[in-house]
């Protein structure tokens, strides 16, 4: 592995710790203006509490300030709408854009067990093949089949997959048994949060995705559509850098969501 990839790689991975708490705020290349990504500008504060930004280019060329001392790491895949059939996306990115957005790394889907399993597996060859020549770390996203159940085999599968194909790292959901995921992946795993859960159930599934080794999360809108985000992010961070519970990761998000509160409840009253 050479400089580049390295270099990057540290700065998606905090060195301290090598894990990760990558915000993935790409859902509206799918989705739409989705909830809590209607306005990107409620994501601004939360951005210096990651050590990643997963992103679009659209949204980091028209919404992110270029002077974030927070990684990039880019959506290069897509093409159907959440009202079509997911699975025939393509690259949508080039390299030359990735590079000149100065992004750390590039993230793709695959569908495993999809009607365009073979299409989104070939693209994720070809990405990794260019990549590789700029020293560019390459996420694979898994997503798997409706009809295939989000356990350790289907998951195990997907991800083994996509780093035989040559992912650096991968990106899937969490599930019992994670263990042996992780044990069958040469690659680093981070877990995607998924759909809205409670925040407690969030902060559970991250304190146990990282006893079972996975290497951070890649979380999104159980952050940003939580009733306190920056609290949410700094309870994840406690998890995934410092090793607390998720019950003491839960009272570092009920301090932020009180005090964040108050501070409203203050700016409220000065504006009398």
């Amino acid at each position: 592995m050479d400089f580049g990839m390295r270099n990057r790689l540290s700065k998606i991975f905090n060195p301290r710790t090598g894990k990760t708490v990558m915000l993935a705020v790409d859902h509206g290349y799918f989705q739409g203006p989705t909830t809590g990504l209607k306005d990107m500008g409620n994501i601004i504060p939360l951005i210096p509490h990651a050590d990643c930004l997963f992103a679009t280019r659209g949204i980091l060329r028209n919404c992110i300030d270029p002077k974030i001392d927070t990684s990039v790491c880019l959506r290069v895949s897509g093409g159907p709408s959440i009202l079509g059939e997911l699975s025939k996306e393509d690259i949508t990115t080039s390299m030359e854009e990735a590079l000149r957005l100065n992004a750390s790394g590039i993230g793709m889907s695959i569908f495993v067990g999809a009607k365009n399993e073979d299409r989104t597996i070939s693209n994720l060859g070809r990405l990794v093949s260019e990549a590789e020549r700029y020293g560019m770390p390459v996420l694979a996203i898994t997503a798997v089949g409706k009809d295939m159940g989000r356990d350790a085999r289907y998951i195990g599968l997907a991800c083994r997959m996509a780093a035989e194909i040559g992912a650096h790292i991968v990106k899937t959901y969490y599930s019992e048994g994670f263990e042996e995921i992780v044990a069958s992946c040469p690659v680093p795993i981070v877990i995607a949060g998924g759909k809205k859960l409670p925040e407690m159930d969030a902060l559970q599934m991250t304190e146990n995705a990282v006893k079972a080794g996975a290497k951070g999360v890649d979380m999104g809108r159980n952050i940003f559509q939580s009733d306190s985000p920056i609290g949410m992010i700094k309870a994840v961070r406690s998890i995934v850098h410092k090793g607390l519970t998720a019950a003491e990761a839960f009272d570092i998000y009920q301090k932020s969501k009180k005090s964040g509160v108050s501070e409203n409840i203050n700016a409220a009253m000065e504006k009398v």
